[in-house]
């Protein structure tokens, strides 16, 4: 199971009614933020999640309004008590960078472990989940992520059985173990059925509508994309911008046939989002206009 929600949904700037861009994922008692433009803490706030056990963040690019409310952020992490190593992954560059903002934050009581990405795709694996980065087209170097949750296949009794495996193995076998009793090696294959359906969560902004995107949002439970602009006759601006509009968002999530596409980052002259919702559901029915603090839990498709 994930949890998942979009704090908020502005871009460029934190509005009175709408906060900037972040996602908050929790997954087994971990929390996973991805972005933290001014003002995330509040948006935290209001959500009623706790953002002590978040262990990793990462940024999509250095642009503020995706990275400038680090140093409040992790001051509250901090005053929350936290001690444990946090993680920040993001762009190369993210250490020097966050090391600067954080000249206003100097005396954080937990260590930070940066990890730089550099190239096209860099797969992590964290927390029990499968993180993938991989790089879109802005004005300058930003990553869009990919967060997986693998399912293993079911335990089959029968098949063990038939494999003469010891009954006292069969909870280790279960849970991934190799066991070796006199001379006999026993593997979680030997008992385990193939791999199910996991869950795949996609997290894409500040872009133009490239490929890669369609690609690596493939099959996603939820493609969380940015709509800059809504309004016709925003196609140049969009371009010129290097962003993205609903339609071009709505082609992607087609494209990707994902499961639901939650459409972020307004342009702040955009004051009402909804009003385009219908127009862009022609193009991809699954599609909503998100608020701040969209909030969905994923869970396998049996439960």
């Amino acid at each position: 199971m994930l949890d998942i929600c979009l704090l908020g949904t502005g871009g460029m700037m934190p509005l009175p009614y709408r906060a900037l861009t972040s996602l908050f994922v929790r997954y087994n008692g971990s929390g996973i933020l991805i972005d933290c433009g001014e003002g995330t803490q509040i948006t935290t706030k209001r959500l009623g999640w706790s953002f002590k056990p978040i262990d990793l963040i990462l940024i999509t690019h250095f642009h503020a309004d995706h990275i400038s409310g680090l140093p409040g952020f992790l001051l509250m992490m901090g005053n929350a008590g936290r001690t444990e190593k946090l993680t920040i992954a993001g762009p190369a560059g993210i250490e020097k960078v966050c090391k600067s903002l954080l000249i206003i934050a100097p005396r954080l009581p937990f260590p930070i472990e940066y990890i730089e990405i550099d190239g096209a795709e860099k797969v992590m694996e964290m927390l029990g989940l499968t993180i993938t980065a991989f790089k879109v087209d802005h004005n300058l170097t930003c990553y869009a992520y990919t967060v997986e949750l693998a399912r293993q296949g079911r335990f089959d009794a029968e098949r063990a059985k038939n494999a003469g495996i010891p009954l006292k193995f069969w909870n280790r076998l279960q849970h991934g173990e190799t066991v070796t009793e006199d001379g006999v090696t026993y593997t979680s294959d030997m008992v385990m059925g193939e791999a199910r359906k996991g869950l795949k969560v996609t997290y894409c902004t500040d872009t133009r509508p490239v490929p890669v995107i369609a690609k690596h949002a493939e099959g996603a439970d939820l493609f969380i994309c940015e709509g800059m602009y809504g309004e016709p006759g925003n196609e140049e601006k969009a371009k010129e911008k290097k962003h993205m509009t609903m339609y071009e968002a709505a082609e992607l999530a087609r494209e990707a046939d994902v499961g639901e596409m939650w459409l972020t980052h307004y342009s702040p002259s955009m004051n009402r989002p909804q009003d385009f919702e219908d127009a862009v559901k022609k193009i991809f029915p699954r599609t909503v206009v998100a608020k701040d603090r969209q909030t969905v839990e994923l869970r396998f498709p049996e439960e």
